[in-house]
């Protein structure tokens, strides 16, 4: 098992940054994809990134695509999700996840985080 713990999220303009961070714990880590999610209101979850914890190989949703940097830092055990040039439609609560594949979902992952805030005003 993995326990995750996301902090970062905030209120931005336009064009801005922000930078989430996901805590992992747990002694199987580096068995897991590590990915971000984010539920806008009134819609289903929605990729963003995911990262594969040992190898480090990354997977991006289309439209954050040179916008967004998932990374990991295993000396402190968290993984990061760098959004630049955010726009209102970034506007969600974004999720850390874990799973064993680099598609897994909300129903099939095996940890999910507590969520984070994100708010762009246009």
């Amino acid at each position: 098992q993995v326990q995750l713990v996301e902090s970062g999220g905030g209120l931005v303009q336009a064009g801005g940054s922000l930078r989430l961070s996901c805590a992992a714990s747990g002694r199987t880590i580096s068995r897991y994809y590590i990915g971000w999610f984010r539920q806008a209101p009134g819609k289903d979850y929605d990729f963003v990134a995911v990262i594969s914890w040992s190898v480090g190989s990354t997977y991006y949703k289309d439209s954050v695509k040179g916008r967004f940097t998932i990374s990991r830092d295993s000396a402190k055990n968290t993984v990061y999700l760098q959004m630049n040039r955010l726009k209102p439609d970034d506007t969600a609560v974004y999720y850390c996840a874990a799973g064993l594949t680099p598609g897994f979902t909300h129903e099939t992952s095996a940890s999910w985080g507590q969520g984070t805030q994100v708010t762009v005003s246009s």
